[in-house]
């Protein structure tokens, strides 16, 4: 069980088990929603999921209305959570995948062992 919210402490989440995909992304709307050069993301099963006070969703991003902290986005598929978010490190959740490396700063390395797609990965 892992746990996670924003930095306000209003909006709060739990992800159960293990994600079943970890990756980086570095395309435009990550880069803007991030206001970093990349994202970080995990994704776990809907069931998995469970969140508990009021957030707001933009164009499938759903955040703190409060403190603005982007949390997580869900799908028919999943949940795709934001690894900041998270209240511990997940240091061994290590992206299998980076996205949009057509995107990605050339002074950013691969990440070694993870599949490397100039766009999506679909």
């Amino acid at each position: 069980m892992r746990t996670g919210g924003c930095l306000c402490g209003a909006v709060r989440y739990t992800v159960a088990g293990e994600s079943f995909h970890v990756g980086r992304c570095h395309c435009g709307d990550c880069r803007k929603r991030s206001g970093s050069t990349y994202t970080i993301y995990g994704q776990w099963p809907l069931e998995a999921f469970e969140v508990a006070g009021e957030y707001a969703t933009y164009d499938g991003d759903s955040f703190c209305p409060a403190c603005g902290s982007r949390l997580f986005s869900v799908y028919e598929e999943g949940v795709e959570v934001q690894l900041g978010s998270l209240d511990e490190a997940p240091f061994e959740l290590r992206p299998e995948a980076e996205i949009w490396i057509k995107r990605r700063e050339p002074w950013l390395h691969e990440i070694e062992g993870a599949a490397q797609h100039q766009e999506n990965r679909h």
